[in-house]
């Protein structure tokens, strides 16, 4: 016997919040033809809870138990759109599968020659400097075409499905495609200014450094004044760069779910964080010390010629990429409901349905680029 969609709704109405959430929400509306209208119930907030205020007071911790809970929301589709895309990079990003160690102590070695050349002293720290930078630098340029593919698209997928949960929207296969065509450019414009933003900062960082360096070595400063220098320029670039890493994160998902790109994107976010930066600096640096501990954890027990045996590194190197893809995953869900908070804190009104008219609108759109295609399709989300 069919049931109508206002069958399944009133019985979701009955049925308490904490049985949908054991479900992982996902439900399948059967119409009257027989056919399934891919829909997720819409995603409930705790009891008495303003949408408004609730988005607008959130802190990283309560962001964090919100990404939690839409994840246990629709578990299966976020970690399906882990595995399919954000799992690949994080294999090549972990392995340096592209990385020639050869070519790594080449550049290594002209680093640590320009270096010596701005007046920076001869030590263990200035070589291990050398060698991680240009570890990176080979490493990040090998996957560019993968970090602005697949990585993209993920995070794209991620933002996407967070934003069609609040609405009761599933992403298929259909939509992610219609999705990726629509958005693509901008993404990928977006994702380029990023680039140079977080390098430029690097680059002004270095520059200054080396002049520092100088003017302690010109003017005979006592080697415990300049390292003190060394030190405050680094605090200070550190603040910098953490908040260069929010205006950059937020404006990767304003060119997901806005209309705008580029620098434009950049500017917009650098309006939005206006009074949340103090939450983006804990998110960013939630997910910071999460990549680096696995980080480290696979140079140790992975990729060291000295721990261990073959056997331990078979079941240790996927499980330790497993954790690095699911950081990825819940840093991606975590900058999309932060983007919701600082839209609420940011418009001066604001009420309970402005969010869900917002991303029932955006899933809409995908609809209507996928009206003339009749041909059932699978889930990717929630399937």
């Amino acid at each position: 016997m069919a049931l109508t969609d206002e069958t399944i709704e009133l019985d979701a109405l009955r049925r308490p919040s904490s049985s949908l959430e054991e479900e992982s929400g996902i439900q399948n509306s059967i119409g009257d033809n027989g056919t399934e209208d891919h829909h997720l119930l819409p995603y409930r907030f705790p009891k008495n809870s303003n949408m408004e205020q609730r988005f607008n007071s959130l802190t990283a911790l309560e962001i964090l138990r919100e990404t939690i809970r839409i994840l246990r929301f629709n578990p299966s589709g976020f970690l399906v759109i882990a595995a399919l895309l954000i799992c690949p990079v994080s294999t090549i990003l972990l392995s340096n599968a592209f990385v020639d160690q050869s070519v790594v102590g080449k550049l290594s070695f002209r680093f640590r020659l320009v270096a010596e050349a701005s007046g920076l002293p001869k030590s263990n720290l200035t070589k291990l400097v050398c060698g991680k930078l240009s570890e990176s630098v080979l490493s990040l340029t090998f996957c560019f075409p993968f970090l602005i593919t697949l990585w993209l698209f993920g995070k794209a997928a991620i933002v996407h499905s967070v934003a069609g949960t609040y609405a009761g929207k599933k992403l298929t296969i259909a939509k992610f495609v219609a999705m990726i065509r629509k958005i693509w450019k901008r993404v990928m414009l977006t994702y380029i200014w990023v680039c140079i933003a977080i390098i430029g900062c690097i680059a002004v960082f270095l520059l200054l450094l080396v002049n520092v360096v100088n003017v302690a070595v010109s003017t005979g400063i006592c080697s415990n004044c300049a390292i003190y220098a060394v030190l405050g320029l680094g605090v200070i670039f550190s603040v910098l760069f953490a908040h260069t890493l929010i205006i950059c994160n937020l404006a990767n998902v304003i060119s997901i779910l806005e209309d705008c790109r580029g620098s434009a994107a950049l500017f917009r976010s650098m309006h939005l964080i206006k009074g949340r930066t103090q939450v983006g600096l804990m998110i960013i640096l939630g997910t910071a010390i999460g990549t680096a501990f696995v980080e480290s954890l696979y140079e140790y027990r992975v990729k060291s010629l000295n721990y261990g045996d073959v056997y331990s590194r078979i079941w240790e190197g996927p499980l330790l990429i497993i954790m690095y893809t699911f950081v990825v995953l819940i840093d991606a869900m975590m900058s999309c409901i932060f983007y919701f908070t600082c839209k609420c804190s940011s418009l001066e009104s604001f009420d309970s349905h402005s969010l869900l008219e917002h991303t029932a609108s955006f899933s809409g759109s995908m609809e209507q680029t996928n009206a003339n295609d009749s041909s059932p399709s699978k889930l990717l989300v929630g399937s």
